[in-house]
């Protein structure tokens, strides 16, 4: 009897283990649609990749796993939304093999690993062509329509200034938020921000069934902005689970993932 239940606890372990291993290292994509009031008709289908919380992870010697994933997919702009490097392995090749691999236009707001780390990302980026939104906006143009693409620093180390990235707003043109960290979301709704995209939570890294996240930097334990959708008035909030993992290399019900987000 002994011997069989330590068998079944063993046994047990091991196939826990493998799953770990196999959630780590497995890619999903997971879809979004959002309709977006007022959105101009060139921009009607128009889909954001955004990819977040790479924390210095490889997916093959060159990215080269996750570059087929990307290659397969359609998309128009990439949203990075910061910590592709990680403060405690703080190598940056990982983050270039993948971000020259996109033949597309990317902008990318900083995390909090990526300012702990020390390592200088800005001149790195802007050689591969890569805009930095730092507490700024564009006008995204397209056949003479557009929308308003903004990005804040990180709203975990208290970096954001929304205001300061709203300056150059002229219009009532729809306007994307890029953001590293969820806490951003209600002064995104107050000044009527239509999408506000984010990563930082990892979706938890660990999920459980009916309860979600058990644990989010700067929430605590069972947090309420953990992963997915959110929306309060017009704003909507997308907060992606990431590629990468933090502290420990564990994910469990919560896979790394790339995120397109459509808007109609």
């Amino acid at each position: 009897m002994k011997i069989a239940r330590r068998t079944f606890i063993l046994g047990g372990a091991v196939t826990l283990l493998s799953y770990v291993y196999y959630q780590v290292h497995t890619l999903t994509v997971k879809r979004y649609t959002l309709p977006i009031e007022g959105l101009p008709k060139a921009f009607k289908g128009f889909t954001i990749l955004h990819l977040t919380d790479l924390h210095s992870k490889f997916y093959g010697e060159q990215q080269e796993k996750l570059l087929a994933l990307l290659e397969a997919l359609d998309f128009h702009l990439v949203a990075c939304t910061g910590d592709f490097v990680d403060e405690h392995n703080p190598d940056l090749t990982p983050t270039i093999n993948l971000l020259q691999g996109i033949a597309k236009p990317i902008y990318y707001v900083y995390g909090n690993h990526d300012h702990h780390s020390q390592i200088n990302l800005h001149e790195p980026l802007e050689r591969l062509g890569i805009k930095i939104l730092n507490n700024q906006g564009i006008k995204f143009d397209k056949d003479d329509e557009h929308f308003w693409l903004l990005g804040v620093d990180d709203p975990y180390l208290g970096r954001h200034r929304l205001d300061e990235a709203l300056e150059g707003v002229k219009d009532n043109a729809p306007k994307v938020l890029l953001a590293h960290a969820p806490e951003i979301f209600p002064q995104a709704v107050e000044a009527d921000i239509d999408v506000v995209l984010v990563g930082h939570t990892h979706g938890g890294q660990v999920r459980l069934p009916l309860i979600g996240a058990l644990v989010v930097p700067g929430q605590g334990f069972f947090p309420y902005y953990d992963y997915g959708i959110f929306k309060e008035k017009k704003t909507t909030m997308v907060i992606n689970g990431g590629l990468g993992e933090s502290v420990l290399a564990l994910r469990f019900l919560c896979p790394p993932e790339v995120v397109l987000v459509t808007l109609l």
